[in-house]
């Protein structure tokens, strides 16, 4: 720690200062001894060193001591004022990382308490940097929270707004009697009917989300071949994938494996995962699935070889509400919690879910252990 001139004047004075309380000591206790030794002579006769102290010097007084009296004095005098000065120093040390606190605090939390100190200060002040940065980790944290809270508003509203005007302006018509013929009537109704479901199937999204979000939700767990549910999930994609001419294809490095996990809500994984390689892998020609165990986890790739994402879409991939397309139209895209749902379930089974895209292949890759603890 780097001293002010008003600091190392001080410590100058309060070196004098200690040195001249020393001085009085040392006279004021050279009296007393002699007091001590004319007043008792016979208890201080076989004492050596009270003879050579005072003794031999007593016509010259306190300054006619002996130069190794001299010297163990100025020792003693020297050993008080480090000691006295180390305090000040360490006071001067705590006085500075207080006011560097209040600067922290004032709202700087960028900044950092400068110099090196000793005596352990040194670890209080790196203690005080981690509390910092858990602090504005924290604070950040909770502004995240804050905006996706207001995110969530604007995105649920306009999704919900969008059918809902719908509904609403086939209602009226329907209501106002402003149809010409039964067709017109039934088209009404469909459309209403349609925009409807769009509504619920965002309602039970959400509600689905904010369900797996929780991290005390429940797994409804079973024993069963993780090999065996693929290959029923890709016969029941078989006909939807010939729509769009594309084909399924399961592959797996054993014959089962064995594992307890919420089925339910691993086949909603699944189920969205194969769904967006349907969607979205435009000109692609298969989807591959390969299953394999890899130590006490199963590891399953969900790939399709259509048109890679864009780098910015897969950082995003897994964020709610996120979809690769810029517009928001449910026609194509859906809700867009899907993945950030399908993230949620795998993080409830202590597993992980990662994204690539290349030319050659879309993956999405999972990891779940094969046991999950109850």
């Amino acid at each position: 720690m780097k001293l002010t001139m008003r600091e190392r004047f001080r410590l100058l004075i309060e070196a004098f200062v200690t040195a001249g309380i020393i001085l009085l000591c040392y006279l004021a206790a050279y009296e007393i001894l002699g007091w001590f030794i004319e007043a008792f002579p016979s208890v201080f006769d076989d004492l050596w060193l009270i003879e050579d102290i005072y003794r031999q010097n007593n016509r010259q007084g306190f300054w006619g001591l002996t130069p190794f009296v001299f010297f163990l004095l100025i020792l003693i005098a020297m050993g008080a004022i480090y000691w006295r000065l180390k305090r000040r120093y360490r006071q001067y040390e705590l006085r500075h990382i207080i006011d560097e606190l209040h600067f922290i605090a004032q709202g700087n939390y960028t900044h950092r308490i400068r110099g090196n100190y000793s005596g352990g200060f040194d670890k209080v002040v790196d203690s005080i940097h981690v509390l910092v940065d858990s602090t504005v980790e924290a604070m950040e944290e909770e502004r995240r929270i804050e905006q996706s809270k207001d995110e969530l508003i604007t995105n649920v509203s306009h999704d919900i707004r969008t059918p809902l005007t719908s509904i609403i302006g086939y209602l009226g018509l329907i209501e106002e009697g402003r149809f010409h013929s039964t067709e017109d009537l039934q088209k009404y109704v469909h459309t209403a009917y349609k925009k409807a479901k769009q509504m619920k199937v965002l309602v039970d999204d959400l509600f689905e989300y904010t369900k797996v979000r929780q991290t005390t939700t429940p797994l409804q767990l079973v024993t069963f071949d993780m090999v065996q549910l693929i290959e029923q999930l890709s016969i029941d994609f078989e006909l939807e994938a010939r729509s769009h001419q594309m084909e399924i294809v399961v592959s797996s490095n054993v014959d089962r494996i064995m594992m307890t996990a919420d089925t339910e809500k691993l086949v909603r994984v699944f189920n969205n995962l194969i769904s967006n390689a349907l969607k979205y892998g435009k000109g692609g020609n298969t989807i591959a699935i390969e299953i394999n165990r890899v130590g006490e986890k199963a590891v399953i790739s969900v790939k399709n070889d259509g048109e890679p994402l864009p780098k910015e879409a897969v950082d995003q991939i897994f964020e709610r509400f996120y979809r690769a397309e810029t517009s928001r139209s449910q026609e194509t895209a859906g809700t867009g919690l899907g993945l950030a749902i399908a993230q949620s379930i795998i993080e409830l089974h202590g597993g992980t879910i990662t994204a690539q895209s290349s030319k050659k292949w879309t993956s999405f890759d999972i990891q779940l252990p094969l046991i999950q603890e109850e």
